[in-house]
């Protein structure tokens, strides 16, 4: 039967396929659309399963404000090239408003959501066929506080989200400390935030660092708590030092714009980490 430009559009449209494809696929079925469209989908479960044992290395992370919460979505793929194609960062950043605009608090929740009738999982299963390297939801987090902000680095290969105690914090102030945060990949907000079998471990280190360097083993501990005073300073958001003006930490200067102004929460993504 003949196949019309309007179908073939029309079917382009619903799966994002190519036109080639989706004339096949209407051919195939002899016009029926939908049949078409499972067509496409069964093609993209087909290629999924034979790339499944790739590495989708590459990807955008992208981060967005929604209200009084914040999200960073990964989506990932096998090249560069795919990355940087719009209709794929588009895809990624329609899935980052499904999910802020949900309930969904991390990537198996996210992964579930509907979007245009399918699930966000069916929907990179069926980009997999589509565009034909393995594709993948990789990560979803969320935090709400007074306020919040996001930041993406450019490249969209690192992004991170901010919340704070108070509603309406400056645009300049948020985005320093969501700079900070990604410039200096934070552990932990403070100091009683850091997980306790990270501050064990770093204590380990310490001892055992100084134990080879001949110090006497009754000072071990309070070397090693030196040491770990110093990690907290490094590795912790509010006690490192300020990268715009290292004479103050992140603390000080938050009070420095309000008194008792301070970060609730953070979280960052990277791809090269």
């Amino acid at each position: 039967m003949s196949i019309s430009a309007a179908d073939v559009m029309k079917l382009r449209k619903a799966t994002g396929a190519g036109m080639m494809d989706c004339k096949q696929a209407l051919a195939d079925t002899n016009g029926d659309f939908d049949a078409a469209v499972q067509i496409i989908r069964e093609k993209g479960k087909a290629i999924a399963n034979k790339r499944a044992d790739r590495e989708a290395s590459e990807g955008v992370v992208l981060g967005k404000v929604a209200g009084k919460k914040a999200g960073i979505i990964v989506l990932k793929c096998e090249t560069d090239f795919v990355a940087k194609n719009e209709g794929f960062i588009k895809l990624a950043d329609q899935m980052l408003d499904v999910a802020l605009a949900s309930d969904a608090k991390d990537l198996d929740g996210a992964k579930q959501l509907v979007m245009d009738g399918r699930t966000l999982e069916e929907h990179v299963i069926e980009q997999t066929g589509i565009i034909g390297e393995k594709l993948e939801l990789g990560y979803y987090s969320t935090i709400e506080a007074e306020s919040v902000v996001a930041y993406i680095h450019p490249g969209n290969k690192l992004s991170t989200i901010v919340g704070f105690n108070k509603a309406d914090v400056d645009v300049q102030v948020g985005k320093d400390v969501a700079m900070q945060a990604a410039a200096m990949n934070p552990v932990a907000v403070d100091k009683n935030d850091v997980p306790a079998d990270v501050v064990a471990k770093e204590l380990e280190i310490a001892k055992e660092k100084y134990r080879q360097e001949g110090k006497p083993e009754d000072m071990l501990d309070k070397i090693a708590q030196g040491a770990l005073n110093k990690f907290y300073k490094d590795s912790t958001l509010l006690n490192q030092d300020f990268v715009k003006d290292n004479k103050q930490t992140i603390r000080q200067y938050l009070q420095s714009v309000a008194k008792d102004l301070t970060v609730t929460g953070f979280d960052r993504y990277s791809l090269s980490e």
